[in-house]
């Protein structure tokens, strides 16, 4: 009986896409005080990874790292498969990636439509910035009837809309979502992960960072737990909520 044929040497099998983000034992400081201890992971091109913990566990530390407004003391961030440590906040984001930062992230002097006109208008030209305002008040409704407003005068969970709408509409090929749900009305919550899941679905890859576990595994594949700055736990997103009932009674939190 004939032998099968041995695959042809030099003949490429599928493409395997690296990583859309990936941490290599990265340390980070604020000064004198060290906020990461060597932390490792990764997010998949496409994927949604949930990045989990309680206050100070050092979550939107690993944000400003991802997104350049704080430098690595140690160890290496790749982006796309290629060394992006340590490079300025513009450099990073043109090469993709955006971060919605914890907060309101507003030109409060500036209208609704004036924002997201700046904004759109980096992104998409002086052509498309009419067809990008549409689409944002397609995603959020409540902006469309604000349009004239100032952002200082919206309440918060409408300049939260307004900040995710400028990157939404221009989706990047990483964004960091830094808390989004902090402070808001569990109804806005839902159009903001919303928005979130109809960009996933477009191939955005999506590093959410949350302190309430529920908000995210219905969104994340994978789930990265936070203690005291360095990764206490990595896998499903479905088994995160255990992982962080088990910090929270090793400190006497929780019962």
């Amino acid at each position: 009986m004939k032998e099968p044929a041995a695959p042809s040497e030099g003949v490429a099998g599928p493409a395997v896409k690296a990583p859309a983000l990936e941490l290599d034992g990265v340390s980070a400081s604020y000064g004198p005080y060290r906020a990461l201890f060597g932390v490792s992971f990764t997010v998949g091109a496409g994927e949604a990874v949930a990045l989990l913990g309680s206050n100070g566990a050092g979550k939107s530390t690993v944000a400003r790292v991802v997104s350049g407004l704080l430098a690595v003391t140690d160890g290496r961030m790749t982006l796309d498969g290629v060394d992006r440590t340590n490079q300025p906040p513009y450099r990073l984001a043109r090469a993709g990636v955006a971060h919605v930062v914890e907060g309101r992230g507003v030109f409060g002097r500036l209208t609704v439509e004036e924002n997201l006109t700046l904004a759109f208008h980096q992104r998409a030209g002086r052509g498309g910035v009419a067809a990008c305002r549409e689409q944002a008040y397609e995603a959020f409704p409540v902006l469309a009837g604000r349009r004239h407003q100032k952002g200082a005068t919206l309440s918060g969970g409408e300049q939260r809309m307004l900040s995710l709408a400028k990157v939404l509409v221009a989706p990047p090929r990483l964004l960091v979502a830094d808390e989004l749900s902090l402070g808001l009305a569990p109804a806005i919550i839902d159009v903001v992960y919303e928005n979130l899941r109809r960009i996933h679905a477009e191939g955005v890859a999506l590093l959410i960072v949350e302190q309430h576990v529920d908000h995210v595994v219905g969104l994340a594949a994978r789930a990265v737990v936070l203690e005291h700055g360095s990764v206490a736990f990595e896998g499903p997103a479905s088994a995160a909520v255990a992982a962080v009932e088990s910090l929270l009674a090793a400190r006497g939190e929780l019962g």
